[in-house]
């Protein structure tokens, strides 16, 4: 019996994520520019803007004591940042314009590079599509960039706020005043333990949403003013092992083909890459569109299945697993966007707002890129006094659409929803879209993941050994996860649902973090357990009929290395 995830919504209401300003002055912080989120997006915005504040005094005094302050979940920035990554170094460049690029941190400038097309064991190499050619593009660590940007903040002004979940948006007559901070140290069921502190009101006169994906607050916001009319949002699965391995890898590596069924009614689409990372050390990942049709695929298990290919376990054979993580990526690009960037008080960044181009995989820049704009357009706004206005943020959205962020993403709006009606028309759609740069075809309109039937296969995955193939819980022991047992669920999600979505998310999460009761009712209905601090916050239920919102900050993942 097939299911449809979206038929089983959470048990979530925006309305609950939005309150009105209260604090008194004792009470609250008062900030200039708040930014959710210490990504590339939020720091490069930071980090614009306190460019732009040092050349003008006058308006950063009116800002108060905190001009610019950063509130980031994780337990210092870069702790919940994973991507692969392959970047174009010059929005960096540009926010950085006086600095030798030899400064900035990456591991490697991109000199060789191949794709294969692999079956089970032989690869055929294949030309790069124009959008994946990567010559002299940057591989980096999203985690150890972030943490090298977050001290370039700090030295251009910028307030930051490790451990800080936020957790409500501040709305009064229609704008953004700013968030509500998580509270620290409740019980399970949301009693006050001997720790607990309580969360506070941070306002601020404009406030960027720059949490990544898939961005809770940016949730709350696009349902609250209803910016989701024309958008549709797919999200993509990426798990990810960086590894010290005996022979430095010399070039750059992407894959598709096996371990995925290229069959249409599976609708699996994905690939690999594998990065170097300096003499000894390789990233390797797969990547899956949420919008598979089988309950029992695993991206983790993909992962380690991709690692027995011949090619992939002559690379890795006598080498060691340093670390391990996952994460979503918003895969529909122009067409998950909101239908605008920007609402009164407030502005979209970086995957917040979905600026990921799935054709070329790459995001980073466009993080970056857009936190620079959003910046300059806030500056002028703040200026101008009409930040809070019902159009006074409109320039980001002139920027963006002015900008290679827009252009890049028009270009190939059609290429991933395409390969929703199956890997050969995909790809011919593909082809279509690239000779004609993106004028045809003129629109396919994606299918949400939670839309989209799902049917109970019988999938089966390699055995873990320790050495080459792992299980998901020693992978979540990688990732450092620091997630206390007690404290509140974080995880919105039914736990009575039909098996076959019940067995969709125990074999989706990386984590383990859902666990299915062997009994069934009559009418085919488990239990679903939810294990929250397993989890290391990827997002995968939001698009498979759940809802992740943040944990106590602090909670999850410890990147170093992703």
């Amino acid at each position: 019996m097939s299911i449809t995830p979206a038929d089983y919504p959470p048990l979530f209401e925006t309305a609950s994520h939005i309150a009105l300003p209260t604090a008194g002055e004792d009470e609250r912080i008062e900030v200039g520019v708040l930014i959710v989120g210490g990504g590339p997006a939020g720091l490069a915005t930071a980090i614009r803007l306190g460019q732009l504040l040092e050349g003008d005094p006058e308006l950063a005094e009116s800002l108060g004591e905190v001009p610019i302050a950063l509130a980031e979940k994780g337990k210092t920035t870069g702790s919940h940042l994973l991507s692969g990554a392959v970047m174009k170094p010059q929005p960096i460049k540009d926010l950085f314009p006086d600095l030798d690029p030899s400064e900035i941190p990456h591991y490697w400038e991109v000199s060789k590079e191949a794709v294969y097309f692999l079956t089970r064991s032989a690869k055929l190499r294949v030309p790069p599509p124009p959008q994946m050619k990567n010559h002299h593009n940057w591989v980096v660590s999203v985690s150890q960039l972030a943490r090298w940007m977050s001290e370039k903040a700090e030295e251009a002004g910028v307030y930051l706020l490790p451990e800080t979940d936020c957790q409500k948006v501040l709305i009064d007559q229609g704008t953004v005043k700013g968030v509500v901070t998580g509270d620290k140290g409740r019980g399970r069921e949301g009693e006050e333990l001997g720790t607990f502190e309580p969360g506070m009101e941070l306002h601020a006169q404009v406030t960027v949403l720059a949490e990544g994906t898939p961005g809770h607050l940016t949730g709350v916001l696009r349902r609250h003013y209803e910016l989701n009319q024309d958008s549709v949002q797919t999200w993509e699965l990426g798990v990810k092992e960086v590894w010290e391995v005996e022979k430095p890898l010399d070039v750059l590596i992407h894959t598709t083909g096996f371990p995925l069924r290229l069959g249409k009614k599976y609708r699996e689409y994905g690939g690999s890459w594998l990065y170097p990372m300096g003499d000894n050390m390789v990233s390797l990942g797969f990547v899956t569109g949420l919008d598979y049709a089988d309950a029992t695929l695993s991206v983790h298990d993909l992962l380690q299945e991709f690692k027995t290919h011949p090619l992939i376990r002559g690379i890795l054979e006598g080498g060691k697993r340093v670390a391990w993580g996952a994460k979503t990526i918003p895969g529909s690009g122009l067409y998950g966007l909101p239908s605008r960037l920007h609402v009164p008080g407030a502005v979209f960044v970086g995957d917040s707002a979905g600026f990921v181009d799935m054709a070329a995989l790459k995001g980073v820049n466009y993080a970056i890129r857009s936190g620079m704009l959003a910046a300059e357009a806030i500056f002028e706004s703040l200026k101008a006094g009409t930040a809070r206005e019902a159009t006074g943020l409109w320039g980001y959205d002139k920027r963006i659409k002015d900008s290679e962020v827009w252009k890049d993403l028009w270009k190939v709006r059609n290429i991933r929803p395409g390969f929703q009606r199956g890997f050969l028309i995909g790809g011919a759609i593909h082809g279509m879209a690239t000779a004609s740069m993106g004028h045809l075809p003129k629109k396919i309109t994606p299918v949400a993941d939670a839309k989209e039937p799902m049917f109970l296969g019988d999938k089966a995955y390699p055995k873990p050994d320790g050495k080459l193939i792992f299980d998901k819980l020693s992978s979540v022991f990688a990732s450092g996860n620091k997630t206390r047992d007690d404290q509140p669920s974080h995880i919105r999600v039914r736990t009575e649902v039909p098996r076959t979505l019940g067995v969709a998310w125990e074999y989706m999460c990386p984590a383990k973090v859902y666990e299915v009761d062997e009994d069934a009712s009559s009418d085919g209905t488990v239990t679903v357990r939810v294990n929250p601090s397993n989890c290391v916050q990827c997002g995968a239920i939001t698009a498979k009929g759940g809802r992740l919102t943040p944990p106590e900050g602090g909670s999850g993942p410890e990147y170093t290395l992703t």
